[in-house]
């Protein structure tokens, strides 16, 4: 069985783009919507129906793989994976993406209210907000505050650094938008590279 492949990086670091990347590598990705609905299992460190749902696919990337604590068991569940951290220029650039791709989503010319998230019809609705409590600690005075937001996304792959600081073999750090980044996620993964260049979808 080929070593399983979990993107543990941020969403609006890349995400979709290097799930494109590893299914033209010949890697099953798995039903990220399926996913995203153990997101209160994630909440309550309850890891039993991800592991189980791992063994559907081969590659995995968005919620709940981009949280906190889900790389740590994953790491244990299936020995041997590969993990990617996908990262951006710098906090800010990952911020501003962020807005923009819920402020585009939401079909508004301003940041979605805690109302309009919780209406957005995703997942039977209240999803969106859902995510902003559970991963940003977010009320409805501190919806998209910078510093709060920003401040999780430094922690995130300081955490992921440090956790994988003497298992360099398991960790490759990408930046989607550098010129080698394909070749980079190639060689990672004992894949040849035939050229071509990493995809770029779901732009904010």
């Amino acid at each position: 069985m080929k070593p399983k492949v979990f993107c543990i990086g941020q969403n609006k670091t890349g995400t979709t783009s290097l799930g494109a990347a590893l299914k033209d590598l010949g890697y099953r990705v798995g039903d990220q919507t399926e996913a995203e609905k153990l997101v209160e299992d994630w909440a309550r460190r309850d890891f039993t129906r991800l592991v189980r749902y791992c063994r559907s696919a081969d590659a995995f990337q968005d919620v709940p793989f981009s949280l906190d604590y889900t790389y740590q068991v994953l790491h244990y569940a299936f020995p041997g994976s590969k993990f990617i951290l996908t990262v951006r220029d710098s906090a800010d650039v990952w911020y501003e993406s962020l807005i923009r791709f819920h402020t585009k989503l939401l079909g508004k010319n301003h940041l979605p209210t805690p109302d309009e998230l919780r209406a957005f019809p995703y997942h039977k609705g209240g999803w969106l907000w859902r995510i902003q409590e559970l991963v940003y600690d977010a009320t409805e005075e501190s919806l998209y505050d910078r510093q709060k937001y920003v401040a999780h996304y430094e922690r995130h792959n300081e955490q992921v650094q440090d956790y994988f600081r003497h298992r360099a073999d398991a960790l490759l750090i990408l930046n989607l938008a550098d010129s080698d980044a394909l070749v980079r996620l190639c060689a990672f993964l004992g894949k040849p590279f035939s050229g071509g260049v990493m995809p770029h979808l779901n732009m904010s």
